[in-house]
């Protein structure tokens, strides 16, 4: 039977994933995150670019390999204690690891030793765990990519894929020397070099016979390899023990419905592709008889989803577009690549704990990990794991109840988040992540992402509303969040338009509410874009009703780091909307910023200035301001990630002490009141990295307070947002 994906089942998998499960079902929680910088050796700078790719455990599930490509070497982590994982040091490869796997005691790294395309070499290191020393080595006689052990290792096999140059006639085929599967006999966990034999795969695909790019292998109990030659469209099965090709055939195309396909600053997820070539990266066996294949894309193609053929060929399940609508679902979209392939599924792993078999799709644009239940028919989506950004490989520890992931982008000379491995455990429980979801409309989910304020209605208890910043600038969005539902549900989303069209020229980072139905929005203006600072009055259909520009004494020494949040405080004539100025602006204002005032109805303008704490390294601004009760509640961040998160901090200012002073003058000094430290809340929540964008920060109708992370847009990030309650005492 062939299962394909519908808009109904979509929205029917998507009502039941918003559900968290029972209490008593089995899920995967993130418990640990590890940069990988830790093992960086002693003599590089702690700068130095890393990278963990393709990751592997030893038999005891205690010790975890990984390649690291940019270091040329593999790391080693020990997870004894998997929730305290302990950096055991980098070995140097003389070459470029493409990929590892663990025999016995042993770790087999495949290793790039290429001069040059057209001259490509490699090797095969054999690597005792125990001592962490290099013990042998076999040429290949070409480039490795994909490293695989047999289940009874007996026998490994070798993808050589002798990679083109996408620089040479614009990557296309063929490019040689052409690549070709190995085989090596295993003895007591070690490669017997003598047994290598090489398998010629070239003649069978229909792209480019005589350059098949080997890709990606994977070995069933019976000794069967799938191999997938990426760039080719194709599959090939060879038996593994005579090296004969048993069959192959094309992976095919699928028709894409409900894809966003343009990279034009909007989530629509309105488009389709017809016959997209699916072009597989990883391929993994459900069993003996059927493989799941991730289709990541590389030169034509790139389908944005995994499917299911049994070992002949036959189509078994096609996911279409129904796993990407899923990530889009809880914010993970990557926009930035719609023009090209999605969310791109690269890395996939196959487990089974207890009595259910697994299979997790890593999708690599979208930095998370899908968790599928094999059926036998069609599988079905239990979770979706937040992971670093760009995961690449992942390997199952089902003996300890264990997942673990490999993220490959290192963003260190851009002051971003490392390489990272994270670590989850499957037990009982409730799922950690996603805090935040989408409902479905007209068969897709509500795209949405970066969110960037946050104000709560002033009628219905857990109802908010959050704005988006210029991540999406040709579609600026208010979107209502029902936290009263676990995780909380984006359940409908409102458009800012000026005369009836997307709002151009916005990058609104503050919203409250304007006592009429309709909102305030402070935008962050940018003069190099030509983004105005301004404030805007939008009505309950979304339209801009007021323009309010700043006057020239304010903009004075401005900065792109604007307006950065909105309140209101009083009401009708009375009313006065204050702002906060995210970072110092002119000479004159070094450790200081500005709270803003300005009153609708007189049109005037005030400031105050507000001491920000002070920081050794990065800067430190504000994101967030609120009124409740007698005070605004501000939130005071740095911009550091992970580790060097110091400051991300929630303070009061009494409303009684906003007497706002005349802008360009001698402005009174508020004083500050530390109410509420973040950074355990953002290390404990899902147990990541520390985000640096916290931006959001709002009390509902009953006085609870909630709080948000901006995610970005996914656009070097991990995509994460996390959407949480704050408890906070005496604030009611």
């Amino acid at each position: 039977m062939t299962f394909r994906f519908s808009s109904a089942a979509l929205t029917a998998m998507l009502c039941a994933y918003v559900a968290f499960p029972a209490a008593a079902e089995q899920v995967f929680n993130r418990i640990a995150s590890f940069p990988v910088a830790l093992n960086l050796p002693s003599d590089k700078d702690e700068k130095t670019v890393t990278s963990a790719e393709i990751i592997a455990a030893s038999e005891d599930g205690n010790t975890l390999i990984y390649s690291d490509s940019p270091l040329g070497g593999i790391g080693f982590i020990d997870i004894r204690d998997a929730k305290a994982p302990k950096a055991l040091g980098a070995l140097a490869m003389d070459g470029e690891p493409t990929s590892v796997a663990v025999s016995g005691g042993k770790v087999l790294a495949g290793v790039n030793t290429s001069e040059s395309f057209v001259k490509p070499s490699g090797k095969l290191v054999t690597v005792d765990i125990a001592t962490r020393k290099i013990e042998a080595s076999c040429e290949l006689g070409g480039q490795p990519d994909s490293v695989a052990v047999s289940p009874d290792k007996s026998f490994m096999a070798i993808a050589i894929e002798n990679e083109r140059d996408e620089k040479v006639n614009d990557g296309a085929l063929p490019q040689m020397p052409a690549g070709f599967l190995v085989t090596i006999g295993l003895k007591d966990g070690a490669p017997d070099c003598s047994t290598l034999k090489k398998i010629d795969v070239s003649g069978l695909a229909e792209i480019s016979p005589a350059d098949p790019e080997p890709e990606f292998v994977s070995i069933n109990a019976n000794g069967d390899i799938a191999l997938t030659l990426q760039e080719n469209n194709h599959i090939v099965i060879v038996d593994g023990k005579s090296g004969k090709v048993t069959s192959h055939f094309s992976a095919g195309t699928v028709d894409l419905t409900g894809v966003d396909t343009k990279t034009d600053g909007q989530l629509k997820f309105t488009d389709k592709q017809d016959a997209r070539k699916r072009e597989p990266d990883a391929v993994k066996w459900l069993d003996n008889d059927r493989i799941v294949i991730a289709n990541e894309g590389d030169w034509e193609g790139g389908s944005r989803g995994f499917t299911i053929f049994d070992k002949t060929g036959k189509l078994v399940y096609e996911a279409g577009s129904s796993f990407e609508h899923a990530v889009a679902a809880i914010g993970h979209y990557p926009e930035k690549r719609s023009k090209a392939k999605g969310i791109e599924p690269e890395g996939l792993e196959v487990a089974t704990f207890g009595s259910e078999t697994y299979f997790f799709v890593l999708a690599e644009r979208a930095s998370v990990v899908g968790v599928y239940k094999d059926t036998g028919a069609e599988p079905q989506l239990m979770q979706i794991l937040p992971s670093g950004i760009s995961p690449e490989g992942a390997v199952a520890i089902p003996s300890r109840n264990l997942l673990v992931t490999a993220n490959e982008a290192d963003l260190v000379e851009d002051g971003g988040a490392r390489s990272h491995v994270m670590i989850y455990e499957r037990s009982e429980g409730q799922a950690a992540y996603p805090q935040l979801t989408s409902a479905t409309v007209d068969g897709v989910p509500i795209g949405w992402g970066a969110l960037s304020g946050l104000v709560g209605d002033a009628e219905k208890d857990g109802i908010f509303y959050a704005i988006s910043d210029s991540a999406y600038s040709n579609q600026p969005s208010i979107f209502t969040i029902d936290a009263n539902q676990k995780p909380a549900v984006i359940t409908s989303v409102l458009r800012v338009k000026r005369d009836g069209q997307p709002a151009q020229k916005l990058d609104m980072e503050g919203i409250t509410l304007d006592g009429k139905g309709g909102f305030w929005v402070a935008s962050e203006g940018n003069s190099e874009k030509l983004v105005p600072h301004a404030l805007y009055n939008v009505n309950a259909k979304g339209e801009i009703k007021a323009e309010i520009a700043l006057p020239k004494e304010l903009l004075e020494g401005e900065t792109r780091f604007g307006f950065e949040g909105v309140t209101m405080i009083g009401k009708g004539d009375d009313a006065t909307l204050w702002m906060a100025v995210q970072r110092e602006w002119g000479k004159t204002e070094k450790g200081m910023v500005k709270l803003v005032s300005y009153n609708p109805k007189s049109k005037a303008w005030g400031a105050v200035h507000y001491p920000l704490d002070k920081t050794k390294d990065g800067w430190v601004g504000l994101s967030e301001i609120t009124a409740h009760g007698d005070n605004v509640y501000i939130i005071e961040r740095d911009n550091l990630i992970g580790d060097k998160a110091k400051i991300k901090k929630l303070y009061s200012v009494a409303i009684a002490d906003l007497k706002p002073g005349k802008i360009g003058g001698e402005l009174p000094l508020v004083k500050k009141t530390e109410v509420h430290d973040f950074l355990p809340d953002l290390k404990a929540q899902t147990n990541g990295y520390v985000v640096d964008k916290l931006e959001g920060f709002a009390f509902d109708k009953s006085g609870k307070a909630f709080a948000v992370t901006d995610n970005d847009g996914v656009d070097d990030s991990s995509g994460e947002t996390l959407f949480f309650p704050v408890n906070l005492k005496g604030t009611n």
